[in-house]
């Protein structure tokens, strides 16, 4: 079983952030850095599959020198190789232009599953995985909360979590993609002989030229106008009229912010 997991480094969520000079992104410097919250989750399921069926974990990074940080913590912990997509013009790119990107790479190994985290917690788009499986012409399955290789070996029987605490479970032939939901599993900490063992393990390191992307196929579909912190506020308004009116515009505000179905 050769399963892939695609992880992310980002900003920690203790961090003090700070806009950057465009007002485009936070300021990256000097702030602290881990591991994506949902990826780690997503290298623990993987783990505990190669423990016990056998087969090979390689990670998947896209991200400055820096990623490697969270790339040994996953070698650390028992992943078996790695695969490290490093170039300042894959900084900051769209969803789409990224997956085609990583699905180049992804393509060139070959696998069994690909697992991905639900979304990052940086950006939040929660496309990753479902892109990349389309672009590698694979089945998908999201949000999921238990993930199951059956007996034959060819399919795999994943758990989904639907709105108003209903799930789903849904069986998708190998290989798949699947998009892994925080709390699926509790993710291991790397002992002190998986850190000195991930000193040894191979990390690829691969470029945009590498994977035949020139800087034209690098165009950006979508780009960010502006970064911003919220603005806190109190507001009080006073609906007047009649009980019956009133209370028709009262529900009529609550079904607008969401607070009334």
């Amino acid at each position: 079983m050769k399963i892939l997991v695609c992880v992310k480094q980002v900003p920690s969520r203790d961090a003090i952030l700070r806009l950057n000079e465009t007002s485009q992104w936070i300021q990256e410097r000097d702030i602290a850095y881990e591991v994506n919250e949902p990826d780690a989750y997503a290298v623990e399921e993987a783990l505990r599959i190669k423990e016990k069926l056998g087969g090979e974990v390689v990670i998947l990074s896209m991200g400055p020198e820096r990623a490697q940080i969270t790339i040994k913590d996953a070698l650390a912990k028992g992943a078996t190789r790695a695969i490290h997509i490093c170039d300042p013009k894959l900084e900051h790119l769209d969803p789409l232009t990224q997956c085609r990107v990583m699905a180049e790479a992804i393509r060139r190994e070959g696998f069994d599953l690909l697992f991905t985290g639900l979304q990052s917690d940086d950006n939040g788009f929660g496309q990753t995985g479902v892109i990349l499986g389309e672009l590698l012409g694979v089945p998908s399955a999201t949000i999921a909360m238990a993930v199951e290789i059956q007996p034959d070996g060819k399919t795999v029987k994943v758990k989904r979590e639907l709105e108003s605490g209903w799930f789903q479970w849904y069986e998708l032939p190998l290989p798949a993609s699947i998009t892994i939901q925080s709390g699926l599993n509790q993710p291991r900490y790397a002992t002190l002989k998986g850190i000195m063992e991930a000193k040894k393990k191979p990390i690829q390191k691969l470029s945009a030229a590498n994977l035949g992307f020139d800087e034209a196929a690098l165009t950006p579909k979508q780009h960010v106008e502006k970064v911003y912190f919220p603005v806190k506020n109190k507001k009080t308004e006073i609906i007047e009229g009649s009980a019956k009116e009133a209370a028709a515009k009262l529900a009529a505000k609550l079904k607008e912010a969401r607070a009334l179905v």
